[in-house]
């Protein structure tokens, strides 16, 4: 027994060190650059709102379209590239994002503004579940903390997206969302170089999914990992619900209720983004070193008594409140995310493109049903109702306890 297990401690220590850390970071900045262009989309809804007249309910079709689109692809996708390998799909979605991004900069109408951000959205289809799967092939086993670098580059870009937005695109115009074309070009170049390294490295995967079994992981039932998954989903749910409501409508929460400007609310949002970016840094990590389950249950849990004092309170305590609640909800991705896979060992690009689809999907019904009720009642009605989701982390009680502790 005690040799077993000091063959299974010599295994983990040869994954570690196995660690990828240059194909982390250009995948986390890859992710960084996919992300920037994409958050470009929310951070014009008070300019195109103007320019084409439009309701809440219409600017939340504007979200729907794009997360569904960014959604429905990534299971199948990650299903079919867990059998075939696609090494440089990465930079033919990309392209496409591409191709939106350009469209998006010159469309006069608002049907084909639609069409701009399905393309958009069908690039990160393509692209999440494959980077994520390059994130695992890299980690050297220490999923956790590589899921996180793949995830802090992507909130980064989020974060950053809305400032250049400040920038460049509100006091100049819509066209000037051309420029950012170039940052697409560069993500491509990268993308096309990852490509080769996992066209090359496609034995990792492999290895890691046997070694996975080796690893002492407690054996589930076909019921207990069914339940957790559901669990997990409703989690993922009530995050991504609560950060669709701070993502596209907090700068009109901002504007109505503290009549800030609208180059304010934007750096307001960046803030907030920005403390989004630093919890998914320390979620994975903290995941690896204590349970995954207890990270989890922190950072959906946890968020509660600020999102239920937010809608309550001044504009400073207001930017004070979302740092608290951006840091610790987006602590819990990298953590649900690698649990998932580790429930489901081998099927690292589906779980991925299962819960990066579904967290897309359930954020783009959100928004547009958010927006059907702010239209109704009011902002400050729609921040009031959310505030209550994080409460839905009392679910994580459920779940079995499973790897992501270097204690013992």
């Amino acid at each position: 027994m005690k040799g077993g297990a000091e063959e299974t401690a010599v295994a983990t220590k040869t994954m570690a060190e196995g660690t990828v850390y240059p194909i982390l970071i250009t995948i986390s900045l890859s992710h960084f650059l996919n992300d920037t262009l994409q958050s470009l989309i929310p951070s014009i809804y008070p300019m195109v709102k103007d320019t084409y007249h439009l309701n809440f309910s219409q600017i939340g079709l504007i979200t729907l379209t794009f997360q569904l689109a960014a959604s429905l692809l990534q299971p199948f996708v990650g299903f079919y590239t867990d059998k075939k390998p696609q090494p440089f799909s990465l930079a033919v979605g990309m392209g496409l994002t591409l191709i939106g991004l350009v469209m998006l900069s010159l469309v006069h109408s608002y049907n084909i503004l639609l069409v701009s951000v399905a393309l958009i959205g069908l690039g990160s289809s393509v692209f999440h579940p494959e980077a994520s799967k390059v994130a695992y092939m890299a980690s050297g086993g220490r999923r956790g903390l590589a899921q996180s670098i793949f995830q802090v580059g992507g909130n980064a870009g989020s974060a950053l997206g809305p400032l250049l937005a400040a920038v460049i695109i509100i006091p100049f115009g819509q066209t000037n969302i051309l420029w950012f074309s170039i940052l697409a070009f560069v993500a491509i170049i990268l993308l096309y170089n990852i490509g080769k390294w996992y066209s090359q490295n496609i034995h990792r995967i492999k290895a890691k999914s046997h070694m996975q079994q080796k690893e002492g992981h407690v054996q589930l039932s076909k019921k207990t990992i069914t339940i957790s998954v559901i669990i997990l989903l409703v989690l993922i749910f009530s995050k991504f619900v609560y950060l669709a409501s701070i993502s596209n409508y907090y700068t009109f929460y901002l504007i109505d209720k503290f009549n800030v400007s609208v180059q304010s609310s934007q750096v307001y949002l960046f803030v907030f983004l920005i403390a989004v970016a630093a919890g998914t840094l320390l979620g994975g990590p903290l995941g690896d070193r204590f349970g995954r389950k207890y990270i989890i249950w922190f950072s959906i849990l946890g968020a509660a008594p600020f999102t239920l004092l937010l809608p309550h309170v001044s504009l400073l305590w207001t930017s004070v409140l979302t740092v608290f609640i951006g840091f610790i909800l987006a602590s819990a991705f990298s953590a649900i995310l690698v649990y998932a896979q580790e429930l489901i060992p081998g099927k690292v690009g589906m779980i991925a493109g299962l819960f990066f689809g579904f967290a897309f999907g359930i954020a783009g019904v959100a928004s547009a049903l958010l927006g059907v009720l702010a239209d109704h009642t009011s902002i400050q009605y729609v921040f009031e109702v959310s505030a209550f989701l994080p409460l839905i982390g009392l679910l994580t009680t459920f779940l079995p306890d499973i790897g992501g502790s270097r204690k013992a």
